[in-house]
């Protein structure tokens, strides 16, 4: 956790508040620039006030985590907002609910240290459920997840261009549900490249001589990983 004031950048007598907040029901079939849009035009309802760029467009300050799958859901994504006045969280919380739709609506606000790394950097781990909607056998996906592992690269198909995965370093755990029909992801984003639990499932299917089965996905958690594997809560 981030244990800290609200720290301003003192050139620019800015702030920057971080929000958490979900993505759920038929939102979740929201594209990213169609989130980045609603949020933007939330934030203007609210009347906070807040930092615009210095850019040609002169656009407001908005910085996202990585782009969810669209039809993945979430319940802890966030935005940092960056102020030109100290606004108390609990009011720039309440503001902000008040002008968002219900499936996309904040839950949490605070400020973090305006020097942190742009969100979709910093935030490098997710743990992902999966949920699977038919009769395909949860236990053999998972005994396809460890062959796909074992061969070490992941290679797939995104529009016309291939792209290359490395799951032994994006894929930290895959545990079947105590209960439901599903199982835990725990990846962890790096340079090259992120784990989206779809194909990762598409391949285990093909190892274990399935069809790809019917799956409801969502992102229940974000962390920052520091350089000796412990977890640093965005909030």
């Amino acid at each position: 956790m981030i244990n800290t004031v609200a720290i301003t950048n003192s050139k620019l007598n800015q702030y920057r508040l971080r929000v958490r907040y979900r993505k759920d029901g038929r939102l979740a079939h929201l594209g990213h620039l169609e989130v980045i849009n609603t949020i933007n035009r939330s934030v203007r309802r609210s009347q906070l006030p807040f930092a615009v760029g210095n850019g040609f467009a002169r656009r407001m300050r908005l910085q996202f985590t990585q782009a969810l799958p669209v039809g993945a859901a979430s319940m802890g994504e966030y935005f940092d907002l960056f102020l030109t006045e100290e606004v108390d969280p609990k009011v720039a919380l309440n503001r902000l609910v008040a002008s968002s739709p219900t499936l996309l609506a904040p839950t949490a606000a605070a400020y973090v240290p305006y020097g942190l790394p742009a969100l979709e950097a910093w935030l490098t781990r997710s743990t992902w459920s999966v949920n699977v909607i038919d009769e395909t056998s949860v236990e053999a996906l998972v005994l396809g997840v460890e062959a796909a592992r074992a061969k070490g690269n992941l290679t797939y198909l995104r529009g016309e261009k291939e792209k290359h995965v490395d799951l032994g370093r994006t894929l930290v755990s895959c545990e079947v549900r105590p209960s439901g029909n599903g199982f835990l992801l725990d990846c962890r984003s790096t340079e090259a490249g992120s784990l989206r639990p779809a194909i990762l499932i598409g391949a285990a299917a093909r190892e274990a001589g399935l069809d790809m089965p019917v799956l409801s996905v969502c992102r229940v958690a974000q962390w920052h990983e520091d350089e000796d594997g412990s977890l640093v809560e965005p909030l």
